[in-house]
């Protein structure tokens, strides 16, 4: 079995509440690992993340020390970035055994090809400012001389700040399946040109899943509405999944 998951957002809201948030999806994935061959987490598994040399943030002992354990028992974990956990360096892999991937990726899992994306810099086009955004965050150059000019502490709360407006901003209001159109239309016409049998996106924080012909796109919703995750079982069907018994 193939396991996918996203938007988790590990230590947003009260201590109480992200405390809670991360038990849940530590028991989701040690219910996964009884079956897993892999576990795809599709971004946003924090509510932010940023890595110095030799400094991570505080917390997330329960879940840091669970992805250890299943690599160790050579389960494959693949972590895509997403837009609020970008700025990973190497601490993940090195310290966890996770596989980090910076860009969209086609995997072939068992017999199919899945397009995994987290989702958040894609159908952006004459958003100027978005893409300015996105090209200034996941500038290396500018990753750097973050790291080297703002304190640690002061590196986080603005994290924290930065994440938590986000959040407020697209909590206002309801959510419904239109939010997810843009990341459909992305599928269908890379569809039009590659051989895919299933699209799988997070980002947007509404779990749907669509069907259009031979085109099925799965996107994930986010935990701090209620967890949703997707699984790939052996007949090679990709499936949305609510609640976290895996």
């Amino acid at each position: 079995m193939h396991y996918f998951v996203s938007d988790i957002h590990l230590g947003a809201g009260t201590a109480a509440e992200a405390r809670a948030t991360e038990r849940r999806f530590v028991a989701w994935l040690d219910r996964a690992a009884a079956d897993a061959e892999t576990i795809v987490l599709a971004g946003d598994i924090f509510d932010f993340w940023f890595e110095y040399g030799r400094v991570v943030p505080k917390g997330f002992v329960r879940t840091l020390g669970k992805l250890a354990e299943l690599t160790d028992r050579g389960i494959r974990i693949l972590f895509f970035t997403g837009n609020h956990d970008m700025w990973v360096t190497d601490y993940l892999a090195r310290e966890c055994g996770v596989e980090i991937r910076t860009a969209p990726q086609v995997l072939t899992l068992g017999s199919q090809r899945i397009f995994v994306a987290h989702g958040d810099n894609m159908r952006i086009e004459g958003q100027w400012l978005l893409q300015a955004m996105n090209a200034m965050f996941r500038s290396r150059l500018l990753r750097t001389l973050f790291s080297w000019l703002v304190h640690p502490d002061l590196a986080l709360r603005f994290g924290g700040w930065w994440s938590g407006r986000s959040r407020k901003r697209h909590g206002r209001t309801p959510l419904g399946p239109e939010v997810t159109e843009p990341l459909v239309a992305f599928a269908r016409d890379h569809a039009a040109d590659h051989a895919v049998d299933h699209y799988l996106f997070g980002h947007m924080h509404y779990p749907r899943d669509y069907r259009e012909g031979r085109l099925h796109v799965v996107l994930l919703g986010c935990w701090e509405r209620g967890a949703s995750w997707a699984r790939l079982d052996a007949a090679g069907e990709l499936t949305l999944h609510t609640g976290t018994d895996a």
